[in-house]
């Protein structure tokens, strides 16, 4: 009698345990193809689950899309302004700070990043996370900049406008290296960019980080 094989079905998880694990192989999936890759077959596909199972616990792929946006972009924040070393000066910190994101390894984040932005234009979750994630990335900049100016009488920079100066060069600067069109090196421009924003004194008063007001030049406010 001939028999047919089945594949194997999956494993039974607690409802927690099962939730992470789809979780975190479409974080695992968006890494490697972007956030375009995330369906429900596909990430059914890496996690080896039914189609169904995914669905079942992620409704609403827009807003697992954002989440999952959401979930990459803030561990990079964490990680990065995680880094900064008080004991040492601000343009050194910021230089490590912008070396650290322009590095070739974080492609990946780059690559959610830039998509985030397109996708976003038509998912409104997505656009609502990537909104509120620029702006922690200008707020924990804007933080960083203010606290080391109150402590150094030589540093006279507007804290909000040199925050989104900086990060408008490094989106700008990691979307171009998805495409392998940059600068032959890029940590020079980034120090001679980080040279003119700290050297420029202030002259206005600092700018509000709202969503209804922020600037339409894309900044990440990680990838």
């Amino acid at each position: 009698m001939k028999t047919t094989s089945r594949a194997p079905a999956p494993r039974r998880l607690p409802p927690e345990q099962r939730e992470r694990s789809i979780l975190d192989g479409a974080v695992s999936l968006a890494g490697e193809s972007g956030l375009e890759a995330l369906t429900v077959r596909a990430v059914a596909a890496r996690v080896g689950v039914t189609p169904a199972l995914v669905a079942h616990y992620r409704p609403v792929m827009e807003s697992f899309v954002a989440e999952v946006f959401t979930t990459i972009v803030s561990a990079e924040r964490d990680e990065v302004i995680a880094s900064y070393d008080d004991g040492v000066d601000l343009r050194t910190n910021l230089l490590r700070l912008i070396e650290t994101l322009l590095d070739d390894s974080r492609d990946d984040v780059a690559m959610v990043w830039v998509q985030s932005w397109a996708l976003g234009a038509r998912n409104e979750a997505l656009g609502a996370r990537v909104r509120a994630e620029m702006d922690l990335w200008h707020s924990a900049l804007e933080d960083l900049i203010a606290r080391a100016a109150a402590e150094a009488a030589d540093i006279t920079v507007d804290p909000a406008s040199s925050a989104w100066m900086l990060l408008a060069m490094v989106d700008g600067m990691s979307a171009h290296s998805l495409v392998h069109w940059a600068p032959r090196d890029r940590t020079d421009l980034a120090r001679r960019t980080l040279a003119a924003v700290l050297d420029a004194p202030s002259t206005s008063t600092p700018t509000s980080t709202s969503t209804t007001s922020a600037p339409t030049s894309p900044a990440r406010t990680h990838s």
